[in-house]
């Protein structure tokens, strides 16, 4: 879930000051965003002082692209299925680490969903960042990683993360021989990272229906899918409607495991 990136396409204006600030661009359609579950669902979830809100400092234009989260093991870890891995961590609480990028990460909140719909229990061990979690668990130092299948399709194939489950509603094709959670017994636990394109509030619907337009102009290019698909994304645009309404879902479903879990960040 990396932060949204700020694009100007009339001119080069440089960024300056923190990236997490209320959108004040003129809403003219030629300042936008492409914002990620970060920006548009966990920022706002997970700072009480967060100087936007998803919902009312936005116009959603389009989806642009998804991978799921996928639950990965190290190669050691007895568990080969999801069946198995709950009932050993049942059996022994805690016994099994758990690595994130660090505490409010979105591995370290897509683990605590599934600790909490499961009821297994896990050590959290925060890190830096996801990239070193995942060095980590290569090595064997710690036991299991929730990450995007586009970033660890790698290590998946190579054989030094075994994959249990991914968390989207149908296999992936990046990665068909492993199992959806919902085919693992884990219900209503579909957990993507989505890409898309919004623009500041109160752009105007004909401006934001032209871009929409565009972008699913590019997005429907057999190429641009071929791209996405090589990294385990799939590309796939939606209508604004359909874009506001994800936005709405899942900064309440991040809101929820924020506060069920208690978690704070500094």
């Amino acid at each position: 879930m990396n932060r949204g990136r700020c694009i100007r396409l009339r001119g080069r204006i440089p960024l300056k000051g923190p990236l997490l600030r209320p959108p004040t661009a003129p809403p003219d359609g030629y300042t936008l965003l492409m914002g990620s579950n970060s920006t548009v669902s966990v920022a706002p979830s997970l700072y009480p002082k967060n100087p936007y809100h998803p919902v009312r400092d936005f116009s959603p234009v389009s989806l642009v692209a998804f991978t799921p989260f996928v639950l990965v093991a190290h190669p050691s870890v007895p568990a080969k299925t999801v069946k198995q891995l709950i009932v050993l961590a049942k059996s022994k609480p805690g016994l099994l680490t758990m690595a994130s990028g660090g505490t409010g990460s979105s591995n370290h909140l897509v683990g605590e969903l599934f600790q909490s719909l499961t009821g297994a229990k896990f050590t959290h061990i925060p890190y830096k960042g996801a990239a070193p979690a995942g060095v980590d668990l290569m090595a064997g130092h710690v036991d299991l990683l929730f990450d995007q299948l586009a970033t660890s399709v790698g290590p998946i194939k190579s054989g030094k993360f075994h994959a249990l489950a991914v968390a989207s509603k149908t296999r992936s094709a990046a990665v068909p021989e492993v199992p959806t959670m919902a085919e693992s017994g884990v219900q209503n636990y579909e957990v993507l990272n989505i890409t898309g394109v919004l623009a500041p509030a109160n752009t105007p619907a004909e401006i934001i229906g032209k871009l929409n337009a565009a972008t699913l102009k590019v997005l429907s290019q057999p190429l641009v899918k071929e791209r996405f698909a090589a990294i385990a994304l799939d590309a796939r645009g939606s209508t604004p409607g359909e874009f506001s309404a994800y936005i709405r879902e899942d900064f309440a479903k991040w809101s929820k495991v924020v506060k069920d879990a208690n978690i704070k960040v500094d």
